[in-house]
């Protein structure tokens, strides 16, 4: 058990993933309807990557009532349609698939080099409609916020940027691979995050072009714990019961199903070997005689309480449950790229920005975060709780000693 704090503070960290974000919305409207004790946000740290640093941008800028900035994010999730995200008529679609082709044709000459497959100018046009990026600075000046982060990957420089607005004393970091700015977030800030590497187009911040954070994400968790968090919630997007080799080798992997892997790695692998991190050095810290020497050049090495939820459900077969749903010219797209086999739910599962997909995702992660209401109250509320709390299977996985 952890020590009994009095005041800890708390972070929130959501790790991109899609439409796959809706379950993070559905475990929020669980913990938005729990009581609790303190101030009416239970995160001094909110960070986010992608799509999860869209719902932490959504929940800062309404840190002074948190269960409204919940309502709002269900509200936009639950009437989710493709074409707010990205544009899905038939000529956009077929003028990209056009370009595409004349490109890998002639080298770029004539046609130019296409900058991403799918445009996403409808979800700017949203974000900018429902985000209220001032408010954020107003909920930092009134206590109810310490920070908010979102994080993009720079091109040229190759490194994963973490953009924060923040009180006064948090300062940034600068690290081989990773830097922390404190600046007041807008809108590029948050179309570079999401900006998944060849679908969306990069964006140009400064002097650098910015896309999705969790290509140079190594360790997710670092600027929730750069900004002072003592313990974090982490919100998934992928249960990890693993897959049966089949039986007989079968066809290749098709471009969608390789695309749905890729998308899969770059969301979720760096999350669970910085959580493996984080668990091993708790042991260690734990294992260690109290009069021990815990300090190490920059500051206190200490613990990190972490509780991880994740769907307890495969998003893949929900996903493919819902396929009729997305627009005939993405279906064509992905049929094109990879048929119609169970290998491409992967991708879908991503893409899939339809409303009854996005909403049984929220049924799904308010379930989900019911089922350990006790223990998520007990976290938020900063009461005793274990170093790590998460499903069997993800503990063991983790832990050094077993």
């Amino acid at each position: 058990m952890s020590r009994t704090p009095n005041k800890l503070k708390t972070a929130l960290v959501m790790p991109g993933g899609g439409a796959r974000g809706a379950f993070q919305v559905g475990v929020l409207k669980a913990l938005a309807e729990l009581p609790r004790r303190g101030r009416p946000n239970p995160f001094s740290v909110i960070s986010g990557t992608s799509a999860g640093a869209v719902n932490s941008v959504v929940l800062a800028s309404r840190a002074r009532n948190f269960r409204a900035g919940v309502v709002e994010l269900e509200r936009v999730w639950s009437q989710f349609r493709c074409h707010h995200v990205y544009k899905t008529d038939h000529l956009t679609m077929l003028k990209s698939s056009l370009h595409w082709m004349a490109s890998l044709v002639l080298g770029g000459w004539l046609v130019g080099m296409p900058k991403s497959l799918l445009d996403n100018a409808p979800l700017r046009a949203l974000l900018s409609d429902n985000v209220h990026f001032p408010r954020i600075r107003n909920g930092i000046e009134a206590g109810h916020l310490d920070a908010v982060a979102v994080t993009a990957a720079g091109y040229a420089s190759a490194r994963s940027t973490t953009f924060f607005e923040a009180c006064p004393e948090l300062e940034g970091w600068d690290r081989t691979r990773r830097l922390g700015k404190q600046l007041d977030l807008h809108l590029d800030h948050l179309m570079a995050s999401i900006a998944v590497p060849v679908v969306f187009p990069p964006v140009l911040i400064g002097n650098e072009y910015f896309g999705d954070g969790a290509m140079r994400q190594a360790t997710p968790l670092s600027p929730a714990v750069h900004l002072g968090a003592d313990r974090i919630l982490v919100i998934g997007i992928r249960d990890e019961t693993g897959e049966k080799i089949p039986d007989s080798p079968g066809d290749p992997p098709s471009f969608a199903q390789i695309a749905g892997y890729m998308l899969d790695t770059l969301f979720m692998d760096g999350l669970y070997s910085d959580l493996e991190r984080i668990t091993r050095i708790n042991e260690m810290l734990d294992a260690a005689p109290p009069e021990g020497d815990r300090r190490r050049s920059g500051g206190p090495l200490r613990p990190i309480d972490t509780m991880l939820i994740v769907p307890s459900e495969d998003l893949r077969l929900i996903a493919h449950k819902h396929r009729q749903e997305l627009p005939f010219a993405i279906r064509a797209l992905l049929r094109g790229v990879g048929g119609n086999s169970p290998g491409e739910n992967r991708l879908l599962s991503f893409l899939l920005f339809e409303q009854a997909y996005t909403r049984e995702l929220i049924a799904l992660g308010y379930r989900d975060a019911m089922k350990v209401k006790d223990e998520l109250l007990d976290f938020v509320n900063g009461d005793a709780v274990p170093r790590l709390f998460a499903p069997s299977w993800i503990q063991k996985d983790l832990s050094a000693f077993t």
